[in-house]
């Protein structure tokens, strides 16, 4: 499919966004950064993140291996959150009110992670800006397929080499990741053979200077992976990258799991985020590995409020809102469309809404509610 360019769009869709309301008071209240905050989830995770892996690497030295196996599990567990979910909320800026502290841990997890925070930034304002308005928003290109496939599962299980992003923007497996790097640390895309690589190389024409931003991360990312395997084979230590190069590629299968229900089999070319996208209930210990994104409709509304706050966010507007899904109803939702769809490829799930709902704003917008976070490049503000 042609799809006029991203310049284009921003001058011709103009979407009127539904957006539950509550006291301009309350979303100035919810809307504080706290590096308190931002401290007990960021340091938090990378906090876990070095018990992991240093349970790992002690489990390796001591040669023992039922061991290392359950705590590179757990290693890759937790370091599958930093690709996209960890990433993703620190790109909004919103997690630290300290602007430099929300940089710093953005780096650091995205260099761990092979994720390329300049790409995403572009991509992830299109995505809240024209959000499953495809012409506008590609990062997720529906219709998605729940995968429950056995070779899939085995990767997600194990070390997700092969998978393809296919239709998800930056969700594929480690050698389609090192093999996109490799080619914008050259500067090419090469043949636009995929959704997620159409969506790339539309941002990279659309935004060409954050393009060049991009090309010299991925450079960065392939130097320090580059050294890491250079010093475990000096040093014999072949445990290294698998502490620092591929955990976020190894054990993926809780962060597929409680990702995937964000926006699969929802509805397009909707007004109302309460359609196109879905919120869950997780117990408390992955709903912080999740950084709260379970909450993933109220972060639509609302993206501007740090993810530390949606639960507090969620009983606010909680009359406007669908009641949150299970992670086993809404997987069950997601197959249950996906069987449909294969015979009606335009079906969508429609989210019953409650009857206290509202449907159009009965004032105008509070200054900021639009917002994003600091998450636009400089070039989309």
């Amino acid at each position: 499919m042609q799809y006029q360019p991203l310049s284009q769009v921003r001058d011709t869709l103009k979407v009127q966004w539904y957006r539950s309301r509550m006291p301009p008071e309350r979303f100035r209240a919810l809307s504080r950064r706290s590096d308190r905050q931002g401290w007990k989830q960021a340091g938090g995770h990378l906090g876990l993140f070095c018990l992991t892996g240093a349970a790992t690497y002690l489990a390796w030295a001591q040669g023992l291996w039922l061991l290392f196996v359950v705590a590179l599990f757990c290693h890759g567990t937790v370091a599958s959150f930093f690709r996209g979910t960890s990433t993703h909320e620190l790109g909004h800026g919103t997690v630290f009110e300290t602007r430099w502290l929300n940089k710093l841990f953005l780096y650091l997890f995205s260099l761990i992670s092979w994720w390329n925070p300049f790409d995403y930034a572009a991509s992830h304002t299109y995505h809240h800006r024209y959000t499953l308005h495809p012409e506008g928003d590609r990062e997720n290109l529906l219709p998605l397929h729940p995968n429950v496939g056995r070779t899939f599962l085995l990767q997600l299980f194990t070390i997700n080499l092969l998978t393809q992003p296919g239709r998800t923007f930056g969700k594929g497996g480690l050698l389609s990741t090192i093999r996109i790097t490799m080619l914008d640390a050259l500067g090419r895309l090469g043949p636009i053979d995929i959704p997620a690589n159409e969506w790339l190389q539309a941002l990279h024409q659309d935004q060409p200077a954050q393009h060049r931003r991009s090309i010299w991360w991925s450079r960065t990312q392939l130097a320090f992976h580059g050294a890491v395997l250079a010093l475990a084979i000096a040093t014999g230590q072949w445990v290294l990258p698998l502490i620092l190069t591929v955990p976020s590629y190894i054990a993926n299968w809780l962060s597929y799991f409680v990702a995937l229900p964000q926006h699969c089999g929802l509805m397009e070319n909707t007004t109302d985020f309460r359609k196109s996208t879905r919120s869950i209930r997780l117990p408390k210990p992955v709903e912080f590995l999740y950084w709260h994104m379970n909450w993933h409709t109220e972060h639509h509304m609302y993206a501007g409020i740090p993810c530390y706050n949606l639960p507090a966010l969620a009983t606010e507007i909680s009359d406007d809102m669908p009641e949150p899904r299970s992670l086993r109803g809404a997987w069950r939702e997601m197959l249950d469309t996906w069987e449909r769809q294969k015979s009606d490829p335009g079906y969508a799930f429609d989210t019953p809404l409650p009857a206290t709902a509202k449907t159009e704003r009965r004032r105008p917008a509070e200054q900021g509610e639009a917002s994003i976070g600091d998450l636009a490049p400089d070039e989309l503000t």
